[in-house]
Protein backbone atom coordinates (compact mmCIF):
# COMPACT_ATOMS: atom_id res chain seq x y z
CA UNK A 1 0.00 0.00 0.00
CA UNK A 2 1.25 3.52 -0.79
CA UNK A 3 2.32 5.65 2.39
CA UNK A 4 1.06 9.39 2.23
CA UNK A 5 2.84 12.35 3.53
CA UNK A 6 1.59 14.86 6.04
CA UNK A 7 -1.72 15.89 4.39
CA UNK A 8 -3.69 14.96 6.85
CA UNK A 9 -1.59 16.35 9.82
CA UNK A 10 -1.61 19.88 7.64
CA UNK A 11 -5.28 20.57 7.29
CA UNK A 12 -5.72 19.75 11.30
CA UNK A 13 -2.82 22.57 11.76
CA UNK A 14 -4.42 24.59 8.71
CA UNK A 15 -8.16 23.92 10.76
CA UNK A 16 -6.80 25.07 14.20
CA UNK A 17 -5.26 28.19 12.87
CA UNK A 18 -8.26 29.48 11.52
CA UNK A 19 -10.16 28.94 14.74
CA UNK A 20 -7.64 30.52 16.38
CA UNK A 21 -7.83 33.88 14.32
CA UNK A 22 -11.72 33.47 14.38
CA UNK A 23 -10.86 33.55 18.82
CA UNK A 24 -8.62 36.76 18.25
CA UNK A 25 -10.82 38.73 15.92
CA UNK A 26 -14.29 37.68 17.86
CA UNK A 27 -13.28 38.61 21.27
CA UNK A 28 -11.49 41.90 20.68
CA UNK A 29 -14.58 43.13 19.01
CA UNK A 30 -17.54 41.75 21.18
CA UNK A 31 -18.29 43.10 24.22
CA UNK A 32 -16.34 40.72 27.34
CA UNK A 33 -20.43 40.83 28.73
CA UNK A 34 -21.63 38.92 25.91
CA UNK A 35 -19.21 36.06 26.24
CA UNK A 36 -18.17 33.33 28.39
CA UNK A 37 -16.17 33.91 31.79
CA UNK A 38 -13.20 36.65 30.29
CA UNK A 39 -12.66 40.50 31.34
CA UNK A 40 -11.06 42.81 29.19
CA UNK A 41 -11.56 44.17 25.77
CA UNK A 42 -9.95 45.04 22.18
CA UNK A 43 -7.17 43.35 20.86
CA UNK A 44 -5.82 42.31 24.58
CA UNK A 45 -8.76 40.40 25.58
CA UNK A 46 -8.70 38.75 21.64
CA UNK A 47 -5.20 37.30 22.04
CA UNK A 48 -5.50 36.19 25.60
CA UNK A 49 -8.43 34.16 24.64
CA UNK A 50 -6.51 32.46 21.63
CA UNK A 51 -3.90 32.26 24.14
CA UNK A 52 -5.89 29.69 26.47
CA UNK A 53 -7.16 27.89 23.06
CA UNK A 54 -3.49 26.67 22.65
CA UNK A 55 -4.03 25.25 25.67
CA UNK A 56 -7.71 23.60 25.63
CA UNK A 57 -8.48 22.08 23.98
CA UNK A 58 -5.87 22.47 21.09
CA UNK A 59 -2.85 20.86 22.99
CA UNK A 60 -4.75 17.29 23.17
CA UNK A 61 -4.70 17.32 19.57
CA UNK A 62 -0.98 18.43 19.30
CA UNK A 63 -0.34 15.48 21.48
CA UNK A 64 -1.56 13.60 18.24
CA UNK A 65 -0.11 15.68 15.84
CA UNK A 66 3.82 14.93 17.01
CA UNK A 67 2.98 11.38 16.56
CA UNK A 68 1.44 11.86 13.42
CA UNK A 69 5.19 14.19 12.64
CA UNK A 70 7.20 11.06 14.39
CA UNK A 71 6.31 8.51 12.01
CA UNK A 72 8.18 10.39 9.63
CA UNK A 73 10.92 11.63 11.36
CA UNK A 74 14.19 9.99 12.66
CA UNK A 75 14.03 8.25 16.06
CA UNK A 76 16.43 10.95 17.36
CA UNK A 77 13.12 13.51 17.37
CA UNK A 78 12.01 11.75 20.39
CA UNK A 79 14.04 13.99 21.66
CA UNK A 80 11.94 17.21 21.18
CA UNK A 81 9.02 14.84 20.64
CA UNK A 82 8.59 13.73 24.01
CA UNK A 83 9.00 16.92 25.84
CA UNK A 84 6.10 18.78 23.69
CA UNK A 85 3.73 15.78 24.55
CA UNK A 86 4.99 16.32 28.15
CA UNK A 87 4.23 19.91 28.23
CA UNK A 88 1.25 19.66 26.48
CA UNK A 89 -0.06 17.24 28.76
CA UNK A 90 0.32 19.90 31.88
CA UNK A 91 -2.81 21.37 30.83
CA UNK A 92 -4.99 20.83 32.75
CA UNK A 93 -4.58 22.45 36.02
CA UNK A 94 -3.53 25.50 34.27
CA UNK A 95 -7.00 26.35 32.03
CA UNK A 96 -10.20 26.81 34.56
CA UNK A 97 -13.65 27.42 33.02
CA UNK A 98 -14.38 29.81 35.49
CA UNK A 99 -11.57 32.30 34.22
CA UNK A 100 -10.75 31.86 30.77
CA UNK A 101 -8.57 35.16 30.43
CA UNK A 102 -4.78 33.85 29.91
CA UNK A 103 -1.70 33.26 32.24
CA UNK A 104 1.94 32.88 32.42
CA UNK A 105 1.04 29.47 33.24
CA UNK A 106 -0.47 29.13 29.66
CA UNK A 107 2.78 29.18 28.08
CA UNK A 108 4.01 25.86 29.31
CA UNK A 109 1.79 23.54 27.45
CA UNK A 110 1.67 26.66 24.37
CA UNK A 111 5.38 26.05 24.19
CA UNK A 112 4.77 22.12 23.63
CA UNK A 113 2.29 23.11 20.98
CA UNK A 114 5.02 25.43 19.58
CA UNK A 115 7.29 22.33 19.58
CA UNK A 116 4.33 20.21 18.15
CA UNK A 117 4.27 22.44 15.30
CA UNK A 118 7.94 22.81 14.93
CA UNK A 119 8.12 19.07 14.88
CA UNK A 120 5.25 19.24 12.21
CA UNK A 121 7.21 21.40 9.87
CA UNK A 122 10.13 18.97 9.81
CA UNK A 123 8.39 16.27 8.61
CA UNK A 124 6.63 18.54 6.53
CA UNK A 125 9.71 18.94 4.73
CA UNK A 126 11.24 15.54 5.08
CA UNK A 127 7.98 13.75 3.22
CA UNK A 128 5.54 16.37 1.78
CA UNK A 129 1.60 17.08 1.97
CA UNK A 130 -0.09 14.18 0.21
CA UNK A 131 -2.81 12.40 1.45
CA UNK A 132 -3.08 8.80 2.49
CA UNK A 133 -4.20 6.41 -0.03
CA UNK A 134 -8.41 6.06 0.15
CA UNK A 135 -9.05 4.34 3.00
CA UNK A 136 -12.16 1.53 3.97
CA UNK A 137 -13.54 3.81 6.53
CA UNK A 138 -13.52 7.14 4.66
CA UNK A 139 -17.33 7.05 3.47
CA UNK A 140 -18.48 6.65 7.25
CA UNK A 141 -15.69 9.65 8.09
CA UNK A 142 -17.21 11.72 5.59
CA UNK A 143 -20.98 11.31 6.49
CA UNK A 144 -19.77 11.62 10.25
CA UNK A 145 -17.91 14.88 9.65
CA UNK A 146 -21.15 16.11 7.55
CA UNK A 147 -23.56 15.30 10.20
CA UNK A 148 -21.07 16.84 12.94
CA UNK A 149 -20.12 19.83 10.95
CA UNK A 150 -24.35 20.77 10.19
CA UNK A 151 -24.98 20.52 14.22
CA UNK A 152 -22.32 22.63 15.00
CA UNK A 153 -23.76 25.63 13.09
CA UNK A 154 -24.80 27.30 16.12
CA UNK A 155 -21.61 26.88 17.68
CA UNK A 156 -19.45 28.18 14.38
CA UNK A 157 -21.27 31.42 14.26
CA UNK A 158 -20.74 32.07 18.04
CA UNK A 159 -17.38 31.31 17.13
CA UNK A 160 -17.65 34.11 14.36
CA UNK A 161 -19.65 36.29 16.75
CA UNK A 162 -22.79 36.28 15.64
CA UNK A 163 -26.15 34.41 16.34
CA UNK A 164 -27.61 31.96 13.07
CA UNK A 165 -30.74 33.04 12.16
CA UNK A 166 -33.98 30.91 11.70
CA UNK A 167 -35.80 28.78 14.31
CA UNK A 168 -34.15 25.53 13.46
CA UNK A 169 -31.49 26.16 15.95
CA UNK A 170 -31.29 27.54 19.11
CA UNK A 171 -29.47 30.88 19.23
CA UNK A 172 -30.30 34.19 20.73
CA UNK A 173 -33.61 33.25 22.43
CA UNK A 174 -33.09 33.98 26.34
CA UNK A 175 -33.12 31.37 28.22
CA UNK A 176 -33.19 32.17 32.02
CA UNK A 177 -30.32 30.69 34.51
CA UNK A 178 -30.52 28.80 37.93
CA UNK A 179 -29.74 31.94 39.37
CA UNK A 180 -32.34 34.41 37.58
CA UNK A 181 -30.18 35.84 34.85
CA UNK A 182 -31.49 36.07 30.99
CA UNK A 183 -28.84 35.20 28.54
CA UNK A 184 -28.49 34.03 25.32
CA UNK A 185 -29.30 30.38 24.24
CA UNK A 186 -26.10 29.94 22.82
CA UNK A 187 -23.48 32.86 24.15
CA UNK A 188 -21.08 34.73 21.58
CA UNK A 189 -17.71 33.16 21.52
CA UNK A 190 -16.17 29.96 22.06
CA UNK A 191 -18.05 26.66 23.16
CA UNK A 192 -16.87 23.42 24.94
CA UNK A 193 -19.42 21.50 22.07
CA UNK A 194 -17.54 23.22 19.25
CA UNK A 195 -14.08 22.19 21.11
CA UNK A 196 -15.58 18.95 20.96
CA UNK A 197 -16.98 18.70 17.59
CA UNK A 198 -13.02 20.19 16.46
CA UNK A 199 -11.65 17.60 18.58
CA UNK A 200 -14.07 14.89 16.96
CA UNK A 201 -13.36 16.07 13.36
CA UNK A 202 -9.54 16.15 14.11
CA UNK A 203 -9.76 12.61 15.28
CA UNK A 204 -11.31 11.62 11.72
CA UNK A 205 -9.11 13.20 9.78
CA UNK A 206 -5.61 11.98 11.86
CA UNK A 207 -6.92 8.38 12.04
CA UNK A 208 -6.42 8.39 8.34
CA UNK A 209 -2.64 8.24 8.88
CA UNK A 210 -1.16 4.63 8.52
CA UNK A 211 1.83 3.39 10.90
CA UNK A 212 3.68 0.92 12.44
CA UNK A 213 4.99 -0.94 14.88
CA UNK A 214 4.43 1.15 18.51
CA UNK A 215 3.85 4.31 17.17
CA UNK A 216 0.60 2.44 15.44
CA UNK A 217 -0.64 1.79 18.31
CA UNK A 218 0.02 5.08 20.27
CA UNK A 219 -1.82 6.88 16.98
CA UNK A 220 -4.93 4.23 17.60
CA UNK A 221 -4.99 5.10 21.10
CA UNK A 222 -4.70 8.94 20.75
CA UNK A 223 -7.26 9.17 17.80
CA UNK A 224 -9.47 6.85 19.28
CA UNK A 225 -9.40 8.72 22.70
CA UNK A 226 -9.83 12.22 20.49
CA UNK A 227 -13.06 11.12 18.85
CA UNK A 228 -14.91 9.66 22.08
CA UNK A 229 -13.81 13.18 24.53
CA UNK A 230 -14.87 15.41 21.74
CA UNK A 231 -18.18 13.17 20.71
CA UNK A 232 -19.56 13.15 24.19
CA UNK A 233 -18.38 16.73 24.94
CA UNK A 234 -20.20 17.97 21.83
CA UNK A 235 -22.74 15.84 22.45
CA UNK A 236 -23.38 17.52 25.93
CA UNK A 237 -23.28 20.94 24.51
CA UNK A 238 -26.00 20.33 21.50
CA UNK A 239 -28.24 18.39 24.20
CA UNK A 240 -28.07 21.56 26.61
CA UNK A 241 -28.10 24.24 24.15
CA UNK A 242 -30.68 22.91 21.48
CA UNK A 243 -33.39 19.77 24.03
CA UNK A 244 -33.18 21.04 27.19
CA UNK A 245 -33.48 25.46 27.08
CA UNK A 246 -36.19 24.70 24.26
CA UNK A 247 -37.83 22.50 26.68
CA UNK A 248 -38.04 19.61 24.95
CA UNK A 249 -36.31 17.33 27.09
CA UNK A 250 -35.83 17.44 31.14
CA UNK A 251 -32.71 15.41 31.66
CA UNK A 252 -29.48 16.91 31.23
CA UNK A 253 -26.18 15.22 30.09
CA UNK A 254 -23.67 15.74 33.10
CA UNK A 255 -20.66 17.55 32.12
CA UNK A 256 -17.67 15.58 30.87
CA UNK A 257 -15.40 18.57 30.48
CA UNK A 258 -13.31 17.05 33.34
CA UNK A 259 -12.58 12.82 33.83
CA UNK A 260 -13.70 11.36 37.01
CA UNK A 261 -15.33 8.46 38.90
CA UNK A 262 -18.54 9.20 37.00
CA UNK A 263 -21.18 7.28 34.81
CA UNK A 264 -20.59 10.16 31.59
CA UNK A 265 -16.36 9.35 32.00
CA UNK A 266 -17.28 5.29 31.57
CA UNK A 267 -19.06 6.24 28.49
CA UNK A 268 -16.46 8.23 27.43
CA UNK A 269 -14.08 5.16 28.08
CA UNK A 270 -16.34 2.75 26.41
CA UNK A 271 -16.56 4.91 23.45
CA UNK A 272 -13.07 5.42 23.10
CA UNK A 273 -12.68 1.47 23.18
CA UNK A 274 -14.94 1.05 20.06
CA UNK A 275 -13.65 3.46 17.94
CA UNK A 276 -10.40 2.06 18.63
CA UNK A 277 -12.16 -1.19 17.94
CA UNK A 278 -13.20 0.05 14.50
CA UNK A 279 -9.84 1.36 13.70
CA UNK A 280 -8.91 -1.83 14.25
CA UNK A 281 -10.69 -3.89 11.75
CA UNK A 282 -9.98 -1.32 8.91
CA UNK A 283 -6.21 -1.85 9.58
CA UNK A 284 -6.82 -5.72 9.46
CA UNK A 285 -8.88 -4.88 6.43
CA UNK A 286 -5.97 -3.16 4.64
CA UNK A 287 -3.25 -5.98 5.34
CA UNK A 288 -5.62 -8.56 4.56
Amino acid sequence: MRRGGQGEALAVWAVWVLTLLAVVVTYSRIDAAELYNVQGDGLGLGLSRAAVHTNWPFALVAVVLVLVAMRDLPRRAWWLAGPAIALCATMPPFVSQSHLNARWQNLVPGVGVALALGLGVAAIRRVGTSLQPRLPGDPVRLILAAVVLVLSLPWIAAELGFHLPGDLFMGQELFRTADGHLEAAVHLGEHHGWHGSLLLLSALVLSRVQSTGRLRTWLLVGTAALAAYGAVNATQDFWQEQLVKRGTVDWAIPSALYPGLKPVTLVTVLLAGFVAWLLTREQAILRA
